[in-house]
């Protein structure tokens, strides 16, 4: 590929042009292609770097970091991805919608839900082994949680290097209210059932989550230490699905139980609602 004439690296004209195509398909509210074209299917250095850049021109334009969230926790999603390991993305303070409101369909292009567990630090995860007592020991305490995951890519054709650049196919979040520590509930043995409308549409357990939702916290303490964005007291953390995803639309009710941490639910509302 020849350098481009404004002398920018060919590999950070990728990453900008990437990038561009990201924020431009999340304010139409149209879906892109994919972007592996771009900056390759599994080129892990890359698509963080398409990520780091969409997040940045967010936080300029004012949005506030809240916590973060893990992706591709699932087994059967990583085998479908051709990919071994879970990816992280950022959260703002934006994407968070109260427990029991409204969720309006306009911010969103391709929403898909999942029922989780989330916590909340009581303490920065910077130093140290990062192992599972110190991450138990940051918790302050956890909640039943709805992530509306969303994606940029047209129909979802995602890859490992889509998914991380388009921060994880983030969309939205809901949080339940019932706040309990790690004396009072076990993640891995909570049970996870979703509704849509009354009718179950996804279940699963605790183990579901890379065995154990605290090991995927480790995991992403590590790596987000690693990347020099380390996990801060006081951040919100999606721990990563607890069973199938799901489609929703306008008009519908979602409501996720999970033993232990109640309810958490959400009313999906906008101009496609009949």
């Amino acid at each position: 590929m020849n350098q481009p004439t404004n002398s920018v690296p060919a590999r950070e004209a990728d990453t900008v042009t990437a990038a561009d195509r990201l924020v431009s398909a999340a304010a139409a509210g149209v879906p892109c292609a994919p972007i592996r074209d771009l900056i390759g299917s599994d080129d892990l250095v890359a698509a963080y770097a398409v990520q780091n850049r969409v997040n940045a021109l967010r936080e300029e334009a004012g949005a506030t970091v809240v916590g973060r969230k893990i992706g591709l926790t699932s087994k059967a999603v990583q085998q479908q991805l051709g990919v071994d390991q879970p990816d992280l993305g950022v959260l703002f303070a934006d994407m968070e919608y109260p427990n029991g409101g409204d969720i309006p369909m306009s911010r969103l292009i391709q929403p898909k839900i999942e029922g989780e567990v989330a916590f909340v630090l009581a303490a920065d995860l910077v130093d140290g082994p990062l192992d599972a007592a110190q991450v138990r020991g940051a918790i302050e305490y956890a909640v039943a949680a709805l992530e509306i995951c969303d994606s940029r890519i047209e129909n979802w054709d995602i890859r490992f290097g889509d998914t991380v650049a388009d921060n994880a196919s983030s969309g939205v979040y809901v949080l339940g209210t019932e706040r309990r520590t790690l004396d009072e509930v076990t993640p891995v043995d909570v049970v996870m059932s979703m509704a849509v409308d009354g009718q179950e549409v996804s279940s699963g357990n605790g183990a579901a989550c890379l065995g154990d939702p605290i090991e995927a916290v480790v995991w992403l303490a590590r790596t987000a230490r690693d990347l020099g964005q380390p996990l801060l007291a006081g951040q919100v953390i999606l721990s990563g699905a607890l069973g199938p995803m799901a489609t929703v639309a306008a008009g519908n009710t979602v409501t996720v139980t999970v033993s232990g941490l109640g309810t958490v639910t959400a009313r999906f509302v906008g101009e496609k609602e009949a």
